[in-house]
């Protein structure tokens, strides 16, 4: 047994010589998280946001897992790195004496790849503490939290946001027990994903290796940003999402637009021509079925309504005058499967702009899915939408000569069912639903905002599934941390406050 072992079962003794302590209570959390956030801003969380960590850079993953090995062990966990078809994975468990229910929590630690010619910064992994000023953010020193804690100071760096910061979070929630002698009033779990930000490619083969191990009987997934309105934050599920690309072939080469225009068909004008076919003007699409299966209850459509959403206040920040109409509000929009056109391209524009008919003309597609929906049959909706318009469809490769005189209207459909992540969505009034939610209201005293469904997809739907496990998000940074861009920060104030969160749940019987 090697020395970290034997400090882990130690610390677990320890523990449970220790379960009498003095209770510790929601009127606590307030100067805890405070404590606990101030003495750890510039240790902790910087020391371990200073480790680079893009899963597709060779030492990255391996470097924040020697890392995280270490502060769990420290923290009393027993900890195993799991091999998976791609990365390793880390996993860490703590069993509690007399405890009837696990919670698995899962995290990851890589990040965005980062450019740093638009970081203002020396470096995306060195963070910097900023405040802001009339001009934008001004750099001050690590030192100025000896002084005090100010809530509206932030720290710059890659991953500060998404998705680190909640790790640190979570282990100064643990500290705060164990220096209070105290354990967590369930079993724990946790497993930290190492490339969630390259599609989790490795985890459905750890669902499915590591099945016992993961068991649990609910998962709490910490990740994302609050509500726009700073409440507590609960999301019961994501939309999952599936991609294609459509190529729609004209001339074998782009020809002159004087000598062969009104002879030659144009592919941009025909693509443009079928992707307006699957939508109306006013969003909606057309697709026959592609609805099909959504039913918003009563009941549904209130908890909807009741999350305090702004609309002037979102139209003003992506700047818009008016929205699509499905739905009746935003997070109605947000209970039905999307048709986005992510991007087009053809010919060339601007300066380099050419008086031709163009070759061929690409568009490529996203679809969100819903829990109702299947990816594979939606995406066979619009085929069978393509194939209904008159086009040939080819996948995977450029039209031969003898199709190019055949066919008058050619199309190439490319589509990988492996890259396709679902949906899911656990019930608002589930056992987990409402332990999480009595929890979050009583340790912030105030209401929750509770998301049915959120707009973006997080690849956890193989938890779900394979587990048969319900999981619930517990978002906890600020909602303007520019996740996945350059000068992703983290506030100070939402630092302290996913502490407390953290504490509260670990703090809080499953009843």
């Amino acid at each position: 047994m090697n020395y970290f072992s034997r400090l882990s079962l130690l610390l677990i003794f320890c523990y449970s010589l220790s379960l009498n302590a003095q209770k510790i209570k929601p009127k606590d959390y307030d100067a805890l998280a405070l404590e606990y956030a101030q003495k750890s801003v510039a240790t902790d969380l910087k020391d371990f946001l200073s480790i680079p960590n893009n899963a597709l850079i060779p030492g990255h993953a391996e470097n924040n897992l020697a890392y995280l090995e270490k502060e769990f062990e420290k923290r009393g966990f027993t900890t195993e790195l799991l091999s998976t078809v791609s990365k390793t994975a880390f996993f860490a468990s703590l069993n509690v004496p007399k405890a009837e229910q696990t919670v698995l929590f899962y995290m990851h630690f890589d990040g965005q790849p980062v450019d740093p010619t638009k970081w203002l910064q020396e470096d995306a992994y060195k963070p910097v503490l900023k405040e802001r000023t009339a001009d934008g953010w001004e750099e001050v020193s690590w030192n100025v939290l000896e002084e005090g804690y100010d809530d509206e100071l932030r720290v710059f760096a890659r991953s500060a946001s998404d998705d680190k910061s909640p790790i640190t979070m979570f282990l100064q929630a643990m500290d705060i027990l164990k220096d209070r002698k105290h354990l967590p009033k369930f079993n724990v779990k946790v497993i930290l994903d190492p490339e969630e930000e390259q599609g989790s490619k490795g985890m459905p083969d750890a669902v499915d290796k590591y099945r016992e191990k993961l068991t649990a009987d609910h998962m709490v997934i910490l990740d994302g940003p609050i509500h726009d309105s700073n409440q507590p934050t609960l999301v019961f599920g994501c939309r999952g999402i599936a991609t294609f690309e459509l190529t729609v072939f004209g001339p074998r080469l782009p020809q002159h637009s004087g000598h062969f225009g009104n002879y030659a068909p144009n592919p941009a004008l025909r693509l443009s021509q079928l992707l307006a076919s699957m939508k109306s003007e006013t969003g909606v699409t057309t697709i026959p079925g592609f609805y099909d299966g959504i039913e918003l209850t009563p009941e549904i459509r209130s908890i909807l309504a009741a999350v305090p959403d702004d609309t002037v206040q979102i139209k003003k920040r992506v700047g818009i005058a008016e929205t699509d109409k499905v739905g009746r509000n935003y997070q109605e929009a947000m209970q039905y499967p999307s048709l986005n056109i992510r991007g087009m391209s053809s010919g060339w524009v601007g300066d380099e702009a050419r008086t031709i008919v163009p070759d061929k003309a690409t568009a490529t597609i996203d679809i969100r899915l819903v829990p109702e929906t299947d990816g594979n049959r939606l995406v066979g909706l619009v085929k069978q939408h393509i194939e209904d318009a008159g086009y040939y469809i080819i996948e995977g490769r450029e039209p031969t000569e003898e199709e190019r005189m055949k066919y008058g209207k050619i199309i190439r459909f490319d589509y990988d069912a492996d890259q396709t992540w679902k949906a899911f969505n656990t019930p608002i009034n589930s056992p987990t639903g409402q332990w999480l939610y009595s929890t979050l209201k009583e340790a912030h005293n105030e209401e929750v905002a509770r998301i049915r469904l959120a707009g973006g997809s997080v690849p956890i739907a193989f938890f779900v599934n394979g587990l048969g496990v319900p999981a619930i998000l517990v978002p906890v940074v600020n909602p303007d941390n520019n996740q996945h861009s350059p000068n992703e920060n983290l506030r100070l104030g939402h630092y302290k406050n996913g502490i407390k969160t953290a504490l509260a749940i670990l703090n809080s019987p499953i009843k």
